[in-house]
């Protein structure tokens, strides 16, 4: 077990909620940011590593058909498919990224909140799971907080600029506030006008 893994497993015997994702009215309208955000109604099939206590998965499982989602601490994956039982389709595996990936090719990836925590090699080694395991027309989605995070070299600012360098992708939305940066990347350029066939003055 390495200090970031440790790290993780003494944050959740202390707490089953650490980052108030259930009570947090910052982290509701996050989400709600995010998933008003997402270029399509619904998704064939979504990931989400590192996801926590399953708040947001609980949202995005209502958006797509498949979704798996996972977390390297056990204690986090207790608590994630305790609020996703409910959802049949939602698979809740124990990863360390980016060693562990799910294997699988996803239309859907959300990396939200785990950027800063990795190095920059192993931020790089997301992304090249990211772009072997994207749909062809996947979106990926990134939301981190853009505060300095305590022990860590990385911030949010500095992961969404390797994401959107390394990535490869058109960047289809660019949200920035004080505390987050949420961005939005797909090989689809077009805006969601675009794609519904709107043109011109409505």
């Amino acid at each position: 077990m390495n200090a970031v893994q440790h790290t993780f497993q003494g944050v959740y015997s202390a707490s089953d909620d650490p980052w108030g994702f259930r009570t947090s009215w910052y982290e509701a309208r996050k989400r709600a940011v995010l998933l008003a955000c997402l270029p399509r109604q619904r998704y064939l099939s979504g990931y989400e590593p590192g996801c926590s206590n399953g708040e947001l998965a609980a949202a995005l499982a209502l958006r797509c058909d498949r979704l798996r989602v996972s977390d390297g601490v056990p204690a986090a994956v207790a608590l994630a498919r305790a609020r996703l039982v409910q959802f049949a389709h939602v698979e809740v595996a124990q990863e360390w990224v980016p060693q562990d990936w799910g294997a699988g090719v996803y239309d859907l990836i959300v990396i939200g909140e785990m950027g800063f925590y990795l190095s920059r090699d192993a931020l790089t080694g997301v992304v090249a799971r990211v772009k072997h395991s994207l749909a062809a027309a996947g979106t990926v989605v990134a939301c981190h907080w853009r505060h300095p995070v305590t022990g860590y070299t990385l911030n949010g600012d500095t992961v969404h600029q390797m994401l959107d360098a390394q990535l490869g992708l058109s960047r289809l939305v660019h949200h920035e506030e004080a505390d987050f940066v949420l961005d939005v990347w797909c090989a689809d350029a077009n805006s969601v006008a675009q794609r519904e066939g709107l043109h011109g003055e409505l």
